[in-house]
């Protein structure tokens, strides 16, 4: 054996020795936020604990592991470039939405390669359930040692509405712990209308126990990602949270950008067949959108408090109808 050969068996056994191991998640380094680990990014946009002792919210964020030179199908919870892109995108821009709606729960998974969605059939399917046993148990383990009956609100984007769309049926779905659902957030992935047996699309601003989704495009849109993702399947218009076809411009509550800046009345939405598209977005920097094929990255800071609304309308909601 040559000295090449033998360098790629030890990486090999090393990297299956990693993804052999189950993930800890009594130990906070494993999760991104945690209710007694709040990251620093969350903290400017904390200003309201008081549903911390009402409600729960879980959150997995979405593919950040798009390397197109990295051959790995899954990436280890511990890659630190992961784990920054994590907290400075995903927690920062995303999760900080349901921040003030409850205690939040994120945890590190070794999530797939972006390249699984279009390699499923040839490990990609295989690398996203791998993905899911990390985020199932990082839940199990929740609702083991820190739900205790609470309402639950479940949020992801993209890889991550992947996830907690299993998570609903494995957990949820015509089960016990439906009762505790308030809602689930699910943008960035296409589901059916009827995607779940017992939890439906919800196409009322403060309807509870069921699921929304959103897929974001540009007025022209990308055809080829729509046609093959979302053409026909379930949608509900962010601003209004119903099935209404046009928000006007001045209904949009609000958009986070990457400056921490929020741009309020920013577009109109425009709900289509299985997605929605916007107007160029009202904010100093629009021709950064011009370059864009669609919006799919800002699903959820594009509507940032839009959401952070809703949410919760319908935990309020949900308190007044079970309790």
């Amino acid at each position: 054996m040559n000295k090449l050969s033998l360098i790629l068996l030890v990486v090999f056994f090393q990297n299956t020795a990693i993804f052999a191991q189950q993930i800890d998640f009594s130990n906070l380094d494993n999760w991104a936020a945690h209710c007694n680990k709040i990251p620093g990014v969350l903290l400017p946009y904390l200003k309201d604990t008081n549903n911390y002792s009402k409600a729960d919210v879980f959150y997995v964020y979405p593919t950040v592991f798009l390397d197109k030179k990295d051959e790995r199908w899954n990436i280890p919870i511990n890659d630190s470039a992961q784990c920054k892109k994590v907290m400075e995108n995903a927690i920062r821009f995303q999760a900080s939405a349901w921040v003030e709606t409850g205690r939040l729960f994120a945890p590190y998974y070794r999530q797939a390669h972006i390249r699984s969605y279009r390699m499923l059939e040839n490990g990609g399917r295989e690398a996203l359930l791998f993905a899911y046993e990390d985020v199932k148990a990082a839940f199990q383990y929740y609702l083991d040692h820190f739900n205790n009956g609470k309402p639950i609100i479940l949020a992801g984007h993209s890889q991550g509405s992947t996830h907690v769309a299993m998570l609903l049926k494995d957990f949820f779905d015509n089960k016990p712990l439906q009762k505790q659902l308030v809602a689930a957030y699910l943008p960035g992935i296409g589901l059916k209308q009827n995607e779940f047996a017992s939890i439906p699309l919800m196409t009322q601003e403060s309807q509870v126990g069921g699921f929304v989704t959103w897929n974001t495009f540009k007025k022209k849109i990308n055809h080829e990602k729509y046609d093959m993702w979302y053409k026909g399947k379930a949608v509900i218009n962010p601003v209004t949270w119903s099935t209404e076809k046009v928000a006007e411009r001045k209904k949009h509550k609000g958009f986070l950008f990457s400056n921490n800046k929020m741009y309020t009345q920013s577009f109109s939405t425009h709900l289509i067949d299985g997605a929605i598209w916007i107007s160029t977005p009202h904010f100093p920097y629009r021709s950064m959108a011009w370059t864009m094929d669609d919006y799919h990255i800002g699903d959820i800071n594009l509507f940032w408090a839009d959401v952070k609304a809703n949410s919760k309308l319908r935990l309020s909601e949900y308190l007044n109808v079970h309790n």
